[in-house]
């Protein structure tokens, strides 16, 4: 039994989610650098998981990282999980929705604000609610 509250069927995945937003989210895949809706995406606001609208990332903790995909100094208390990940030959910090467990990217100690925090996510895994 999974321990996020929201729990749904890969079949209610999938017809939720685009192929991509599928991929990405659920199968802990990642898109293309400098593709992504949010990359250079600066507006005021609050970033939410896209699989269940949990906030995640406020707007003022959004940073032009140069990496390609969104990037963010801080998530909002509570609301990312985080798992030690070792697949292609790294280790890493994956971050997860703690609501439904959706994969959102990663978060590394490489940061340029006082955080030290770079989290770095995939456009996909997150919708932008307007301030």
């Amino acid at each position: 039994m999974s321990k996020y509250p929201i729990q749904k069927s890969e079949a209610e995945w999938k017809s939720q989610l685009s192929e991509e937003q599928y991929r990405v989210l659920r199968q802990k895949g990642t898109e293309r650098p400098f593709t992504g809706e949010y990359n250079m995406h600066f507006e005021e606001g609050t970033y939410t998981c896209m699989a269940c609208d949990t906030p995640l990332f406020k707007s003022s903790t959004k940073f032009d990282s140069g990496c390609g995909w969104p990037s963010f100094d801080e998530s909002i208390d509570g609301n990312v999980e985080y798992i030690k990940d070792t697949s292609h030959g790294m280790i890493r910090t994956e971050i997860l929705c703690s609501n439904c467990g959706s994969h959102l990217g990663h978060v590394f100690n490489d940061g340029p604000t006082q955080t030290g925090q770079r989290y770095c996510v995939n456009s996909v895994s997150i919708d932008f609610d307007k301030k």
